[in-house]
């Protein structure tokens, strides 16, 4: 069984642990991903990181309506290029709902699979809103 298996399970059903209080975010969340979201804009970032967990690469994503759940490939080679071992995504959600839609569920499946190949580990997909942030590992999402 690999890591993309879980996420067919429906986000509905995961665990209530798997929303974060902004209150009771990290420094990580709260100093560097969320100052790259607006309550008007939805924008995904991606973080990699090294063998020992230390920052490498971090790409913030404006989306627009036609690209929404797509991530160019030169975003890609820019995050894979500095010894990524891992890598998390996050994204904001301007309506303010946290839990995931089908499309963030399928692009993680996606991103999951193809990060896989390359022999990298995609740790967590973070939601973040206004009250907190969701996670998809532990839903148990991945």
């Amino acid at each position: 069984m690999t890591k993309v298996d879980r996420i067919d399970r429906d986000a509905t059903l995961a665990c209530p642990d798997s929303f974060t209080p902004r209150g009771d975010e990290d420094d990580f969340a709260r100093l560097l991903l969320r100052p790259h979201f607006t309550a008007t804009r939805e924008t995904l970032v991606l973080a990699g990181f090294d063998a020992i967990e230390r920052l490498t690469a971090i790409q913030p994503i404006e989306a627009s309506a036609a690209d929404r759940c797509r991530v160019a490939p030169h975003r890609w080679r820019a995050i894979l290029a500095a010894e990524t071992q891992q890598v998390l995504i996050a994204h904001n959600h301007p309506s303010g709902e946290a839990r995931p839609s089908r499309g963030d569920i399928e692009f993680t499946r996606e991103a999951a699979h193809f990060l896989s190949i390359v022999g990298i580990d995609l740790v967590d997909h973070l939601i973040f809103v206004d009250a907190g942030h969701y996670s998809f590992q532990r839903a148990g999402l991945l």
